[in-house]
């Protein structure tokens, strides 16, 4: 092989290399690429955030809703979570069982609402 062709070779396999380097730095820096994990955890994320909304919507349009959020407020904060198992409103329509997380990120919802 020729001493030219070996170079070309060479520095083709090094630049080859090379943009494959600088295209994942862009590409998980600032292109918005993710990891499996880093994917699956903004998906459990948006699950819980939509169940979340779904528990408070249920909790607002309880019949005796103003007496509950009364029960809510009077509530100490860490025991909120408990009162939100109770009535049932983290059970996902169709669901028999809820979804863990569910209970403590709708009370925080209601907090929210409750300070309006």
């Amino acid at each position: 092989m020729e001493q030219a062709t070996s170079a070309k070779i060479k520095y083709g396999v090094w630049g080859l290399i090379f943009g494959a380097a600088v295209a994942m730095i862009a590409g998980f820096g600032w292109g918005g690429w993710l990891t499996g994990v880093a994917a699956r955890g903004k998906t459990d994320d948006a699950v819980l955030a939509t169940r979340a909304a779904i528990c408070v919507a249920q909790f607002m349009k309880a019949p005796n809703h103003d007496q509950q959020l009364k029960a809510f407020e009077d509530t100490e904060t860490w025991k909120r979570g408990d009162l939100i198992v109770k009535g049932g409103w983290d059970k996902m329509p169709g669901q028999a069982e809820p979804s863990g997380g569910v209970a403590q990120a709708c009370a925080r919802g209601i907090e929210v609402l409750a300070a309006r």
